[in-house]
Protein backbone atom coordinates (compact mmCIF):
# COMPACT_ATOMS: atom_id res chain seq x y z
CA UNK A 1 0.00 0.00 0.00
CA UNK A 2 1.23 3.49 -0.88
CA UNK A 3 0.60 6.19 1.69
CA UNK A 4 -0.34 9.59 0.24
CA UNK A 5 1.40 12.52 1.84
CA UNK A 6 0.43 16.17 1.71
CA UNK A 7 1.01 18.37 -1.34
CA UNK A 8 4.04 20.66 -1.65
CA UNK A 9 4.92 23.60 -3.85
CA UNK A 10 8.27 22.03 -4.70
CA UNK A 11 10.11 18.77 -4.06
CA UNK A 12 13.90 18.48 -4.26
CA UNK A 13 15.28 14.94 -4.59
CA UNK A 14 18.88 14.82 -3.34
CA UNK A 15 20.97 17.08 -1.13
CA UNK A 16 24.33 17.29 -2.90
CA UNK A 17 25.95 20.25 -4.64
CA UNK A 18 22.86 20.98 -6.75
CA UNK A 19 20.02 20.07 -4.40
CA UNK A 20 21.55 21.52 -1.25
CA UNK A 21 22.40 24.81 -2.96
CA UNK A 22 18.95 25.09 -4.52
CA UNK A 23 17.31 24.44 -1.15
CA UNK A 24 19.24 27.35 0.41
CA UNK A 25 18.23 29.60 -2.50
CA UNK A 26 14.51 28.78 -2.37
CA UNK A 27 13.95 28.43 1.37
CA UNK A 28 13.41 32.19 1.95
CA UNK A 29 10.53 32.25 -0.59
CA UNK A 30 8.13 30.88 2.01
CA UNK A 31 6.97 28.20 -0.42
CA UNK A 32 6.22 24.76 0.97
CA UNK A 33 9.32 22.71 0.10
CA UNK A 34 10.06 19.03 0.71
CA UNK A 35 13.62 17.68 0.46
CA UNK A 36 14.04 13.91 0.06
CA UNK A 37 17.42 12.30 0.82
CA UNK A 38 18.01 8.56 0.65
CA UNK A 39 20.81 8.71 3.20
CA UNK A 40 21.02 10.16 6.70
CA UNK A 41 23.19 12.75 8.42
CA UNK A 42 26.81 11.66 8.22
CA UNK A 43 28.72 11.34 11.53
CA UNK A 44 31.38 14.00 11.85
CA UNK A 45 34.17 11.46 12.22
CA UNK A 46 33.33 10.04 8.77
CA UNK A 47 33.59 13.36 6.91
CA UNK A 48 36.90 14.04 5.14
CA UNK A 49 38.69 13.06 8.30
CA UNK A 50 42.43 12.46 8.82
CA UNK A 51 42.43 8.75 9.51
CA UNK A 52 44.27 5.82 7.98
CA UNK A 53 40.92 4.02 7.68
CA UNK A 54 40.22 6.08 4.56
CA UNK A 55 42.45 3.61 2.71
CA UNK A 56 39.92 0.85 3.27
CA UNK A 57 38.08 0.34 0.02
CA UNK A 58 34.62 -0.14 1.50
CA UNK A 59 34.46 2.98 3.64
CA UNK A 60 32.95 5.45 1.20
CA UNK A 61 31.13 3.05 -1.08
CA UNK A 62 27.36 2.88 -1.52
CA UNK A 63 25.69 -0.25 -0.08
CA UNK A 64 24.64 -1.48 -3.51
CA UNK A 65 26.05 -3.14 -6.61
CA UNK A 66 26.22 -1.66 -10.10
CA UNK A 67 27.35 -3.47 -13.23
CA UNK A 68 29.93 -2.58 -15.86
CA UNK A 69 29.53 -3.16 -19.60
CA UNK A 70 30.87 -6.71 -19.21
CA UNK A 71 28.22 -7.51 -16.61
CA UNK A 72 30.68 -7.54 -13.72
CA UNK A 73 29.50 -6.22 -10.37
CA UNK A 74 31.21 -3.31 -8.66
CA UNK A 75 30.51 -1.19 -5.61
CA UNK A 76 30.44 2.50 -6.63
CA UNK A 77 32.20 5.16 -4.62
CA UNK A 78 29.09 7.19 -3.89
CA UNK A 79 28.08 8.89 -0.67
CA UNK A 80 24.41 8.57 0.25
CA UNK A 81 24.04 11.09 3.05
CA UNK A 82 22.81 14.61 3.67
CA UNK A 83 25.23 16.67 1.58
CA UNK A 84 25.87 13.84 -0.87
CA UNK A 85 29.35 13.62 -2.33
CA UNK A 86 30.21 17.11 -1.08
CA UNK A 87 30.80 15.44 2.30
CA UNK A 88 33.88 13.74 0.84
CA UNK A 89 34.93 15.96 -2.09
CA UNK A 90 37.85 17.80 -0.52
CA UNK A 91 36.21 21.26 -0.86
CA UNK A 92 37.85 22.19 -4.18
CA UNK A 93 35.61 24.83 -5.80
CA UNK A 94 37.02 26.06 -9.11
CA UNK A 95 35.35 27.97 -11.91
CA UNK A 96 35.30 26.51 -15.38
CA UNK A 97 37.64 28.41 -17.67
CA UNK A 98 35.92 30.87 -20.00
CA UNK A 99 36.72 28.76 -23.06
CA UNK A 100 35.20 25.65 -21.44
CA UNK A 101 31.78 27.08 -22.35
CA UNK A 102 32.74 27.20 -26.05
CA UNK A 103 33.32 24.42 -28.58
CA UNK A 104 36.79 23.04 -27.77
CA UNK A 105 38.96 21.05 -30.16
CA UNK A 106 40.54 18.02 -28.52
CA UNK A 107 42.81 15.51 -30.15
CA UNK A 108 40.00 12.93 -30.21
CA UNK A 109 37.05 15.18 -31.02
CA UNK A 110 35.16 18.33 -30.13
CA UNK A 111 33.56 19.21 -26.81
CA UNK A 112 30.30 20.93 -27.77
CA UNK A 113 29.46 24.54 -27.08
CA UNK A 114 27.21 25.39 -24.14
CA UNK A 115 23.93 27.24 -24.70
CA UNK A 116 24.85 29.64 -21.90
CA UNK A 117 28.24 31.28 -21.56
CA UNK A 118 30.71 32.14 -18.85
CA UNK A 119 29.28 35.66 -18.65
CA UNK A 120 25.89 34.14 -17.79
CA UNK A 121 27.45 32.02 -15.05
CA UNK A 122 29.84 34.62 -13.63
CA UNK A 123 27.43 36.33 -11.16
CA UNK A 124 26.32 32.90 -9.93
CA UNK A 125 29.91 31.76 -9.51
CA UNK A 126 30.40 34.82 -7.32
CA UNK A 127 27.22 34.05 -5.36
CA UNK A 128 28.27 30.42 -4.88
CA UNK A 129 31.75 31.46 -3.69
CA UNK A 130 30.12 33.68 -1.09
CA UNK A 131 27.70 30.94 0.01
CA UNK A 132 30.44 28.34 0.37
CA UNK A 133 33.04 30.74 1.83
CA UNK A 134 35.64 30.03 -0.84
CA UNK A 135 39.25 30.82 0.05
CA UNK A 136 41.45 31.71 -2.89
CA UNK A 137 43.47 34.36 -4.71
CA UNK A 138 42.48 35.69 -8.11
CA UNK A 139 45.01 36.87 -10.67
CA UNK A 140 47.72 34.24 -10.10
CA UNK A 141 46.53 31.53 -12.49
CA UNK A 142 46.83 32.77 -16.10
CA UNK A 143 43.96 30.51 -17.23
CA UNK A 144 41.52 31.76 -14.60
CA UNK A 145 38.54 33.62 -16.08
CA UNK A 146 37.61 37.17 -15.06
CA UNK A 147 35.97 37.72 -11.66
CA UNK A 148 33.53 40.51 -10.85
CA UNK A 149 34.61 40.10 -7.20
CA UNK A 150 37.66 38.59 -5.57
CA UNK A 151 37.31 35.47 -3.47
CA UNK A 152 35.58 36.26 -0.17
CA UNK A 153 38.46 34.85 1.92
CA UNK A 154 42.24 34.67 1.45
CA UNK A 155 43.92 31.54 0.14
CA UNK A 156 44.91 28.77 2.54
CA UNK A 157 48.60 28.58 3.42
CA UNK A 158 50.61 25.70 2.01
CA UNK A 159 52.10 23.02 4.19
CA UNK A 160 55.81 23.91 4.66
CA UNK A 161 57.01 21.02 2.50
CA UNK A 162 54.47 21.90 -0.20
CA UNK A 163 55.51 25.57 0.00
CA UNK A 164 59.07 24.56 -0.84
CA UNK A 165 57.86 22.53 -3.82
CA UNK A 166 55.65 25.39 -5.02
CA UNK A 167 58.66 27.71 -5.07
CA UNK A 168 60.62 25.20 -7.12
CA UNK A 169 57.74 24.78 -9.59
CA UNK A 170 57.58 28.53 -10.10
CA UNK A 171 61.27 28.49 -11.05
CA UNK A 172 60.33 26.28 -14.05
CA UNK A 173 58.39 29.12 -15.69
CA UNK A 174 55.15 27.56 -14.48
CA UNK A 175 52.40 29.29 -12.52
CA UNK A 176 51.41 27.38 -9.38
CA UNK A 177 48.29 29.02 -7.98
CA UNK A 178 46.31 28.76 -4.75
CA UNK A 179 43.58 26.16 -5.02
CA UNK A 180 40.13 27.67 -4.27
CA UNK A 181 38.64 25.85 -1.27
CA UNK A 182 35.24 26.11 0.39
CA UNK A 183 35.80 26.21 4.14
CA UNK A 184 33.67 26.88 7.21
CA UNK A 185 36.51 28.64 9.04
CA UNK A 186 35.87 26.38 12.05
CA UNK A 187 38.92 24.50 13.24
CA UNK A 188 37.06 21.42 14.42
CA UNK A 189 35.49 20.83 10.98
CA UNK A 190 36.82 23.25 8.37
CA UNK A 191 35.32 21.58 5.29
CA UNK A 192 32.34 23.33 3.77
CA UNK A 193 29.69 21.35 1.91
CA UNK A 194 26.06 21.42 0.83
CA UNK A 195 24.81 20.24 4.21
CA UNK A 196 26.60 23.04 6.07
CA UNK A 197 25.85 25.88 3.64
CA UNK A 198 22.73 24.51 1.94
CA UNK A 199 20.53 22.07 3.81
CA UNK A 200 20.96 23.18 7.41
CA UNK A 201 20.21 26.86 6.66
CA UNK A 202 17.24 25.75 4.52
CA UNK A 203 15.60 23.59 7.18
CA UNK A 204 15.82 26.46 9.66
CA UNK A 205 12.88 27.87 7.69
CA UNK A 206 9.50 26.53 8.89
CA UNK A 207 8.30 26.06 5.30
CA UNK A 208 11.04 23.50 4.51
CA UNK A 209 10.81 19.80 5.44
CA UNK A 210 13.68 17.32 5.13
CA UNK A 211 13.02 13.59 5.09
CA UNK A 212 16.07 11.35 5.35
CA UNK A 213 16.20 7.64 4.61
CA UNK A 214 13.81 8.37 1.73
CA UNK A 215 14.80 6.49 -1.42
CA UNK A 216 12.89 7.82 -4.43
CA UNK A 217 12.00 4.91 -6.71
CA UNK A 218 9.61 6.39 -9.28
CA UNK A 219 8.08 9.60 -10.63
CA UNK A 220 4.39 9.44 -11.57
CA UNK A 221 2.80 11.69 -14.20
CA UNK A 222 -0.76 12.78 -14.80
CA UNK A 223 -2.79 10.80 -17.42
CA UNK A 224 -1.52 12.98 -20.26
CA UNK A 225 2.07 12.26 -19.26
CA UNK A 226 2.97 15.95 -19.44
CA UNK A 227 3.25 16.78 -15.72
CA UNK A 228 4.79 14.94 -12.76
CA UNK A 229 2.16 14.69 -10.05
CA UNK A 230 3.73 12.35 -7.54
CA UNK A 231 7.14 11.29 -6.22
CA UNK A 232 7.18 7.75 -4.85
CA UNK A 233 9.70 7.03 -2.12
CA UNK A 234 10.49 4.16 0.21
CA UNK A 235 10.94 5.08 3.89
CA UNK A 236 11.54 2.33 6.45
CA UNK A 237 10.14 -0.25 4.04
CA UNK A 238 6.92 1.69 3.44
CA UNK A 239 5.98 3.31 0.12
CA UNK A 240 4.94 6.98 0.23
CA UNK A 241 3.61 9.23 -2.52
CA UNK A 242 4.51 12.91 -2.24
CA UNK A 243 2.61 15.38 -4.44
CA UNK A 244 4.09 18.62 -5.75
CA UNK A 245 3.64 21.40 -8.28
CA UNK A 246 7.34 21.29 -9.23
CA UNK A 247 9.87 18.44 -8.91
CA UNK A 248 13.65 18.91 -9.06
CA UNK A 249 16.10 16.02 -9.31
CA UNK A 250 19.60 16.26 -7.88
CA UNK A 251 20.58 12.63 -7.37
CA UNK A 252 23.87 12.79 -9.27
CA UNK A 253 24.27 12.25 -12.99
CA UNK A 254 24.01 8.47 -12.75
CA UNK A 255 21.10 8.19 -10.33
CA UNK A 256 19.02 11.03 -11.79
CA UNK A 257 19.22 9.35 -15.21
CA UNK A 258 18.44 5.96 -13.66
CA UNK A 259 15.36 7.38 -11.90
CA UNK A 260 14.04 8.83 -15.15
CA UNK A 261 14.62 5.52 -16.94
CA UNK A 262 12.87 3.60 -14.15
CA UNK A 263 9.87 5.94 -14.33
CA UNK A 264 8.73 4.70 -17.73
CA UNK A 265 5.03 4.35 -18.45
CA UNK A 266 2.65 3.87 -21.36
CA UNK A 267 3.09 7.56 -22.19
CA UNK A 268 6.86 7.35 -21.72
CA UNK A 269 7.85 3.78 -22.72
CA UNK A 270 11.58 4.61 -22.94
CA UNK A 271 11.71 6.45 -19.64
CA UNK A 272 10.52 9.80 -18.41
CA UNK A 273 11.68 12.90 -20.35
CA UNK A 274 13.39 10.63 -22.88
CA UNK A 275 11.79 11.48 -26.23
CA UNK A 276 15.30 12.36 -27.46
CA UNK A 277 16.67 8.97 -26.42
CA UNK A 278 19.50 10.78 -24.62
CA UNK A 279 18.61 10.15 -20.97
CA UNK A 280 21.58 8.31 -19.49
CA UNK A 281 23.80 8.83 -22.54
CA UNK A 282 27.01 10.89 -22.81
CA UNK A 283 28.12 9.96 -19.29
CA UNK A 284 31.40 11.69 -18.49
CA UNK A 285 33.75 11.31 -15.51
CA UNK A 286 37.14 13.00 -15.67
CA UNK A 287 40.27 10.99 -16.39
CA UNK A 288 42.20 11.08 -13.12
CA UNK A 289 45.57 9.70 -12.08
CA UNK A 290 47.59 10.14 -8.95
CA UNK A 291 51.34 10.74 -9.19
CA UNK A 292 53.41 10.28 -6.03
CA UNK A 293 56.65 11.84 -4.84
CA UNK A 294 58.52 9.95 -2.16
CA UNK A 295 60.11 12.08 0.55
CA UNK A 296 62.82 11.14 2.97
CA UNK A 297 61.39 13.71 5.38
CA UNK A 298 58.08 13.02 7.16
CA UNK A 299 55.00 15.21 6.91
CA UNK A 300 51.76 15.18 8.86
CA UNK A 301 49.88 13.26 6.19
CA UNK A 302 46.85 15.43 6.92
CA UNK A 303 47.45 18.83 5.32
CA UNK A 304 44.84 20.20 2.87
CA UNK A 305 45.02 20.52 -0.89
CA UNK A 306 46.29 24.02 -1.59
CA UNK A 307 47.94 24.33 -5.00
CA UNK A 308 47.07 23.79 -8.66
CA UNK A 309 49.01 24.13 -11.90
CA UNK A 310 47.05 24.92 -15.08
CA UNK A 311 49.92 25.68 -17.46
CA UNK A 312 49.09 22.52 -19.45
CA UNK A 313 45.32 23.08 -19.39
CA UNK A 314 45.16 24.04 -23.07
CA UNK A 315 48.23 22.03 -24.14
CA UNK A 316 51.84 23.01 -24.74
CA UNK A 317 54.27 23.51 -27.62
CA UNK A 318 54.46 19.75 -28.25
CA UNK A 319 50.72 19.04 -28.03
CA UNK A 320 48.31 21.76 -29.19
CA UNK A 321 45.28 20.20 -27.51
CA UNK A 322 43.98 20.49 -23.94
CA UNK A 323 45.76 18.23 -21.47
CA UNK A 324 44.29 19.24 -18.12
CA UNK A 325 45.05 20.28 -14.59
CA UNK A 326 47.48 19.34 -11.84
CA UNK A 327 46.68 19.82 -8.14
CA UNK A 328 48.22 18.44 -5.00
CA UNK A 329 46.23 15.78 -3.23
CA UNK A 330 46.68 17.10 0.27
CA UNK A 331 48.01 14.76 2.91
CA UNK A 332 47.50 11.19 1.77
CA UNK A 333 45.80 10.30 5.05
CA UNK A 334 42.91 12.59 4.11
CA UNK A 335 42.45 11.66 0.47
CA UNK A 336 39.75 9.04 0.21
CA UNK A 337 40.25 8.23 -3.46
CA UNK A 338 43.61 6.71 -2.58
CA UNK A 339 41.50 3.85 -1.23
CA UNK A 340 40.96 2.92 -4.87
CA UNK A 341 44.65 2.59 -5.65
CA UNK A 342 46.21 0.11 -3.18
CA UNK A 343 48.78 -1.07 -5.79
CA UNK A 344 50.29 2.40 -5.50
CA UNK A 345 51.36 1.67 -1.95
CA UNK A 346 52.73 -1.73 -2.90
CA UNK A 347 55.10 0.11 -5.24
CA UNK A 348 56.02 2.62 -2.55
CA UNK A 349 56.72 -0.18 -0.08
CA UNK A 350 59.52 -1.44 -2.35
CA UNK A 351 61.31 1.89 -1.87
CA UNK A 352 60.72 2.02 1.89
CA UNK A 353 60.74 -1.57 3.21
CA UNK A 354 59.46 -1.97 6.73
CA UNK A 355 57.15 1.02 6.50
CA UNK A 356 53.48 0.51 7.16
CA UNK A 357 50.66 2.17 5.27
CA UNK A 358 50.55 5.20 7.56
CA UNK A 359 54.31 5.70 7.40
CA UNK A 360 54.26 5.51 3.60
CA UNK A 361 51.52 8.13 3.49
CA UNK A 362 53.44 10.50 5.74
CA UNK A 363 56.56 10.24 3.57
CA UNK A 364 54.75 10.95 0.31
CA UNK A 365 53.40 13.92 -1.60
CA UNK A 366 50.54 13.14 -3.93
CA UNK A 367 49.47 14.99 -7.07
CA UNK A 368 46.27 14.63 -9.05
CA UNK A 369 46.37 14.82 -12.83
CA UNK A 370 42.90 15.50 -14.22
CA UNK A 371 41.80 15.60 -17.87
CA UNK A 372 38.40 16.17 -19.43
CA UNK A 373 36.81 13.27 -21.23
CA UNK A 374 34.51 13.89 -24.18
CA UNK A 375 30.80 13.15 -24.51
CA UNK A 376 30.14 9.81 -26.18
CA UNK A 377 26.56 8.49 -26.52
CA UNK A 378 27.89 4.96 -26.00
CA UNK A 379 29.06 5.92 -22.51
CA UNK A 380 25.80 5.60 -20.72
CA UNK A 381 23.63 4.60 -17.78
CA UNK A 382 21.33 1.63 -18.41
CA UNK A 383 18.58 0.09 -16.30
CA UNK A 384 17.86 -3.60 -16.80
CA UNK A 385 15.15 -4.72 -14.40
CA UNK A 386 16.56 -4.01 -10.96
CA UNK A 387 20.11 -3.69 -12.27
CA UNK A 388 21.88 -0.40 -12.89
CA UNK A 389 24.60 -0.76 -15.52
CA UNK A 390 27.37 1.65 -16.48
CA UNK A 391 28.84 1.40 -19.96
CA UNK A 392 31.97 3.53 -19.92
CA UNK A 393 35.10 3.48 -22.04
CA UNK A 394 37.56 6.30 -21.27
CA UNK A 395 38.48 8.59 -24.16
CA UNK A 396 40.98 11.39 -24.65
CA UNK A 397 43.57 9.09 -23.10
CA UNK A 398 46.64 10.41 -24.94
CA UNK A 399 46.04 13.92 -23.63
CA UNK A 400 45.88 12.51 -20.11
CA UNK A 401 48.99 10.35 -20.57
CA UNK A 402 50.89 13.39 -21.83
CA UNK A 403 49.80 15.38 -18.78
CA UNK A 404 51.03 12.67 -16.42
CA UNK A 405 54.34 12.42 -18.31
CA UNK A 406 54.77 16.19 -18.35
CA UNK A 407 54.23 16.35 -14.60
CA UNK A 408 56.63 13.52 -13.86
CA UNK A 409 59.32 15.33 -15.84
CA UNK A 410 58.60 18.50 -13.87
CA UNK A 411 58.97 16.64 -10.58
CA UNK A 412 62.26 15.08 -11.69
CA UNK A 413 63.60 18.52 -12.58
CA UNK A 414 62.63 20.27 -9.35
CA UNK A 415 63.82 17.40 -7.14
CA UNK A 416 67.36 18.04 -8.33
CA UNK A 417 67.18 21.32 -6.41
CA UNK A 418 65.19 20.13 -3.38
CA UNK A 419 66.41 18.36 -0.26
CA UNK A 420 64.53 15.43 1.18
CA UNK A 421 63.31 13.66 -1.95
CA UNK A 422 64.28 10.27 -3.28
CA UNK A 423 66.69 10.74 -6.19
CA UNK A 424 65.86 8.76 -9.30
CA UNK A 425 62.42 7.91 -8.00
CA UNK A 426 60.07 6.81 -10.77
CA UNK A 427 57.01 8.70 -9.50
CA UNK A 428 54.51 5.86 -9.83
CA UNK A 429 51.04 6.73 -10.96
CA UNK A 430 47.69 4.99 -10.74
CA UNK A 431 44.58 5.67 -12.79
CA UNK A 432 41.26 5.88 -11.02
CA UNK A 433 38.95 2.97 -11.93
CA UNK A 434 35.29 2.97 -12.88
CA UNK A 435 34.27 2.45 -9.24
CA UNK A 436 35.18 6.04 -8.49
CA UNK A 437 32.31 8.13 -9.79
CA UNK A 438 33.99 11.47 -9.12
CA UNK A 439 32.98 14.33 -11.44
CA UNK A 440 30.13 12.39 -13.06
CA UNK A 441 28.14 14.51 -15.50
CA UNK A 442 26.38 14.71 -18.85
CA UNK A 443 23.55 12.15 -18.72
CA UNK A 444 20.71 14.70 -19.24
CA UNK A 445 22.45 17.38 -21.29
CA UNK A 446 20.77 20.77 -21.69
CA UNK A 447 20.21 22.67 -24.94
CA UNK A 448 17.66 24.41 -27.09
CA UNK A 449 16.90 21.53 -29.46
CA UNK A 450 14.52 18.93 -27.88
CA UNK A 451 15.78 16.27 -30.29
CA UNK A 452 19.41 16.77 -29.23
CA UNK A 453 19.02 17.43 -25.49
CA UNK A 454 16.99 16.34 -22.46
CA UNK A 455 16.72 19.70 -20.69
CA UNK A 456 16.13 23.26 -21.84
CA UNK A 457 18.55 26.02 -20.85
CA UNK A 458 16.74 26.47 -17.51
CA UNK A 459 17.30 22.76 -16.82
CA UNK A 460 13.61 21.94 -17.22
CA UNK A 461 12.94 18.73 -19.13
CA UNK A 462 11.68 19.38 -22.66
CA UNK A 463 8.99 16.70 -22.25
CA UNK A 464 7.70 17.39 -18.72
CA UNK A 465 6.62 20.91 -17.85
CA UNK A 466 7.30 20.79 -14.09
CA UNK A 467 10.38 18.54 -13.92
CA UNK A 468 13.92 19.94 -13.52
CA UNK A 469 17.42 18.44 -13.05
CA UNK A 470 20.14 20.48 -11.27
CA UNK A 471 23.03 18.09 -10.67
CA UNK A 472 25.90 17.54 -13.13
CA UNK A 473 23.56 15.73 -15.53
CA UNK A 474 22.97 18.96 -17.47
CA UNK A 475 26.58 19.34 -18.69
CA UNK A 476 26.91 19.08 -22.49
CA UNK A 477 30.68 18.70 -22.07
CA UNK A 478 33.19 18.13 -19.32
CA UNK A 479 36.17 20.25 -18.21
CA UNK A 480 39.47 19.52 -16.52
CA UNK A 481 38.46 21.16 -13.26
CA UNK A 482 36.02 19.84 -10.67
CA UNK A 483 32.36 20.37 -11.64
CA UNK A 484 31.21 21.13 -8.07
CA UNK A 485 31.23 24.95 -8.21
CA UNK A 486 29.61 24.96 -11.65
CA UNK A 487 26.83 22.69 -10.34
CA UNK A 488 26.34 25.03 -7.38
CA UNK A 489 26.34 28.13 -9.58
CA UNK A 490 23.86 26.52 -11.95
CA UNK A 491 21.56 25.63 -9.05
CA UNK A 492 21.54 29.30 -8.05
CA UNK A 493 20.85 30.28 -11.68
CA UNK A 494 17.96 27.81 -11.94
CA UNK A 495 16.84 28.98 -8.51
CA UNK A 496 16.23 32.49 -9.86
CA UNK A 497 14.13 31.00 -12.65
CA UNK A 498 12.12 28.91 -10.17
CA UNK A 499 11.53 31.87 -7.86
CA UNK A 500 10.00 33.72 -10.77
CA UNK A 501 7.91 30.67 -11.71
CA UNK A 502 6.74 30.06 -8.15
CA UNK A 503 5.54 33.65 -7.92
Amino acid sequence: MIIDDQTYDLIIVGTGAGGGTLAAKLAPTGKKILILERGDFMPLEEQNRSNVDVFKRERYHAPEQWYDSAGEEFSPQMNYAVGGNTKIYGSVLMRFREQDFEAVNHQTGISPEWGVKYADFEPYYTEAEQLYKVHGQAGVDPTEPPHSHDYPFPAVDHDPQVEEIVGAIAQQELHPAPLPLGLTRQEEDPTNDSEVSGIRPAIDHPNVTLKTGAKVVCLHTNPSGQVVKGVEAEIDGQAYLFLSEIVVLSCGAVNSAALLLRSKSDRHPDGLANSSGLVGRNLMKSLMSVVVQLSTKPNSGSFPKTVCVNDFYWGDSDFPYPMGQIQNSGGLLTDIIFAEAPPMFSILAKFMPGFGLKQLATHSIGWWAQTADLPDPNNRVRVEGNKLAIDYTPNNAEAHDRLVYRWRETLKTIEKELDGFQRGFMHPSSEIPIQVMANQCGTCRFGEDPTASVLDLNCRTHDIDNLYVVDGSFFPSNASVSPALTIMANALRVGDHLIERLQ
